[in-house]
């Protein structure tokens, strides 16, 4: 489908879904967005829901402006994948043992490694530019620099809520490892840090939402965030490089025989913001809960812990800023989908899957999130699909 244009305040509303299916208080959280005078221009992925600070499934792009909060607190959050040289014939038909090995390697939920992950010692992992990464974590926040420690031993960790790790097939029968994190907790306290500075600036004291609060280019506060913001955008990548390199090296162990290759990885943010230009002007695009998906970009869009996901390669349309979904998109919170369901309805839809099948994770149930296929479909002008994946062991926190 092409885009709806629904009133905004100061700029249109792109929608690349039906405006009669968005809850009330998201389609409210989008008006809010579309006040601010710092705005060109606002669109919306299929996945959209309610968030915190701005609406999931909103790409805002801002002259000389952003908002922390847009951003979030998981700064950089994204998605991982790598094609494998396995078919699911090579699979043991008892995936436990796979994914316990899984767990032992990757901390998971509020897990972190008891000694830092050496990059050094990890076998082809491609990142580089460690040292020079760890100097700069000096020059952040000062009021942040004292959780280096946590910081150095999270590199490597999942998190909990919707992140993820899994072995999934294709179509045609190839196996992919696919995860989902990002920033971890430096991440959250560097991005909590410059939501309070931004709330209480003078200029954001005459918004509708406090929530969306901004910096302003050319202005220390600014220069802060960004420094900081850009450092954690690279930390969530390089904690996703660590982690697939652990991932990689499990798969190996398991499958000796076999003697495993991979492909080329493809990593995409879609917590962020980046610098883009559009209609002749030099803007700040934040991506809340959106991949880029410029002209040949490739992109992951993943389901639910019981649906299938996507590879997909972006077709470069600037009304949405080079942009597409950056998932299913909830259809309820985590709260009403704990009161609708069980852990008995949890192992009905994750049938095939190996995974966590306890009320712990019961608000991750397929059931809480939109058809991944109605998604793809609406945003047909967006991207192109290459491969068509689905789970067959899932680790979650």
């Amino acid at each position: 489908m092409s885009y709806t244009e629904v009133p905004g305040i100061r700029v249109p509303i792109r929608m690349w879904t039906d405006p009669a299916t968005v809850e009330g208080q998201a389609l409210q959280q989008l008006r809010n967005i579309s006040s601010l005078p710092w705005l060109h221009g606002l669109a919306v992925m299929p996945d959209v829901h309610l968030g915190k600070g701005a609406t999931v499934g909103s790409v805002i792009a801002m002259k000389g402006a952003v908002c922390p909060a847009a951003v979030g607190v998981d700064i950089g959050c994204g998605m991982t994948a790598v094609k494998t040289s396995l078919t699911a014939k090579d699979l043991p038909d008892d995936l436990s043992r796979l994914r316990s090995k899984i767990e032992q390697a990757i901390p998971v939920g509020r897990g972190l490694h008891t000694d830092p992950v050496d990059p050094g010692k990890l076998h082809g992992l491609a990142t580089g530019g460690w040292d020079r990464f760890w100097d700069g974590f000096d020059d952040i926040a000062p009021e942040v620099r004292w959780k280096r420690e946590r910081a150095a031993q999270q590199m490597g960790s999942l998190g909990g809520g919707n992140h993820f790790c899994e072995v999934c097939v294709d179509t045609s029968g190839s196996v992919w490892l696919m995860l989902h994190s990002g920033s971890r907790n430096i991440g959250k306290e560097l991005a909590e840090h410059h939501m309070g500075v931004a709330r209480s600036l003078p200029h954001n004291q005459g918004l509708i939402d406090r929530d969306l609060a901004v910096f302003i280019s050319d202005t220390p506060q600014m220069n802060a965030y960004r420094q900081d913001l850009f450092w954690a955008q690279d930390y969530a990548k390089r904690n996703r490089a660590i982690m697939m390199a652990l991932f990689q090296d499990v798969v190996r162990r398991e499958f000796p025989k076999a003697k495993v290759a991979f492909d080329q990885m493809i990593s995409c943010h879609h917590n962020y913001v980046a610098e883009e230009r559009y209609d002749g002007v030099d803007l700040l695009v934040t991506r809340k809960g959106a991949i880029r998906a410029g002209s040949g970009d490739y992109g992951i869009i993943p389901g639910s812990m019981g649906t299938g996901s996507y590879i997909v390669r972006g077709l470069g349309n600037d009304a949405a800023f080079n942009s597409a979904s950056h998932g299913a998109g909830r259809k309820m919170s985590r709260t009403a989908a704990k009161k609708r369901f069980t852990a008995r309805d949890l192992v009905e839809q994750t049938k095939g899957v190996e995974c966590r099948k306890d009320a712990g994770v019961v608000d991750e149930i397929p059931g809480a999130y939109k058809s991944i296929e109605k998604v793809m479909d609406q945003q047909r002008d967006l991207v192109e699909v290459v491969a068509q994946l689905k789970q067959v062991v899932c680790v979650k926190g």
